[in-house]
């Protein structure tokens, strides 16, 4: 079977990769699972966090995606990042200027962040034909301190952080802003969305709702806000119900969208954080965010399993008020939007 551009569908993943694991540590308290950002292994009176990730569908701004994508995967276990590590594999033909650039960001971007790159590995390859970078980061906390959605629970409030699609539509202003050009796109609007990848990082958040206590979070990376919801329904086996008239969207991201004929709630939101809000913690988390100046929605409820999980989108209807209210079955993650436009950009 030829597989489709972009991560591996779940029960795939569960199938030939998870399922081929055998050995487990003593010391490791978090595996692999989907909706699982980090491992989480046990250091004595300390749990040492790490994630690892690709980036691979950008190309101006990739040193500075490569620091940001696993250290908002260290915050959404409330734990700030120490340091990370970038494996660089670059297409013939890079030049020094290029390595340079990408560095520079990167190295911009961590010290941004307090985080040190602390290793990794350059090398030009023709096994690529545009810039390729994976990273891992890592970071720590008292032992047991680290945010889990196995304590997700229906009633459980569902917000999420500044809006969907920030990184999708800032990479598609980037690499293609010929086409937004084209289509006629204002320069105001291609900046408006360049700039959206300097919002991309969810540390503040992360670390802020830790201290508050939540039942998880999950950094909302390929499937958009849509997608992230499904995969920790999956760990923590409850059903969800979204509000989709809540979910905010900025104007220049669905007018890309409407161009690209892309849904942006399922579109890669690096910079959008998923917080799972205890019944009980909703107004002091909302607080918490406001103290750390990052905007914070409630988009949902966690519901029962049998209950599944439920987009409620607001319809014209005949009735007396003309509006109504419909639920959509939420289906598992594929492929990003992102690589739709990709496709679209080579043909």
């Amino acid at each position: 079977m030829i597989l489709e551009t972009g991560k591996l569908d779940s029960e795939l993943l569960k199938k030939i990769v998870f399922g081929k694991i055998g050995y487990r540590s003593p010391l490791v308290r978090v595996r692999p699972g989907i909706g699982e950002d980090c491992a989480v292994m046990d250091f004595g009176d300390y749990d040492c966090i790490m994630s690892t990730d690709p980036i691979s569908s950008a190309v101006s701004d990739i040193g500075k995606l490569a620091i940001h994508i696993t250290c908002n995967d260290i915050a959404s276990n409330g734990v700030e990042p120490l340091g990370i590590m970038l494996a660089v594999m670059l297409p013939e033909g890079t030049t020094d200027e290029d390595v340079e650039h990408i560095m520079a960001q990167a190295a911009e971007e961590a010290a941004a962040l307090n985080v040190e790159i602390v290793g990794g590995h350059t090398e030009v390859t023709g096994a690529v034909n545009q810039p390729v970078i994976v990273s891992t980061a890592v970071g720590r906390c008292s032992a047991g301190g680290s945010q889990s959605g196995n304590d997700m629970v229906p009633g459980d409030y569902i917000m999420m952080t500044k809006a969907a699609g920030l990184e999708g539509s800032g990479i598609i202003a980037c690499d293609f802003e010929s086409q937004l050009i084209k289509a006629e796109f204002a320069q105001e609007e291609i900046e408006e969305a360049k700039s959206f990848l300097n919002r991309v990082s969810v540390v503040r958040e992360g670390v802020a709702a830790g201290k508050v206590g939540t039942h998880g979070m999950h950094d909302i990376t390929e499937g958009g806000i849509l997608g992230a919801i499904w995969e920790m329904c999956q760990i923590s086996e409850t059903g969800a119900e979204i509000w989709e008239e809540n979910i905010p969207v900025e104007a220049v991201t669905e007018k890309i969208c409407d161009l690209f004929d892309i849904n942006p709630l399922r579109l890669i939101s690096s910079g959008s954080m998923l917080i799972i809000v205890p019944e009980d913690k909703k107004d002091e988390m909302q607080d918490a965010m406001e103290s750390a100046g990052v905007s914070a929605t409630i988009i949902g409820r966690i519901k029962e399993k049998t209950d599944g999980v439920k987009l409620v989108k607001r319809v014209q209807t005949c009735g007396a008020n003309g509006l109504g209210r419909i639920a959509i079955t939420v289906d598992p993650p594929y492929m990003d939007e992102l690589y739709k436009v990709i496709k679209k950009g080579q043909e």
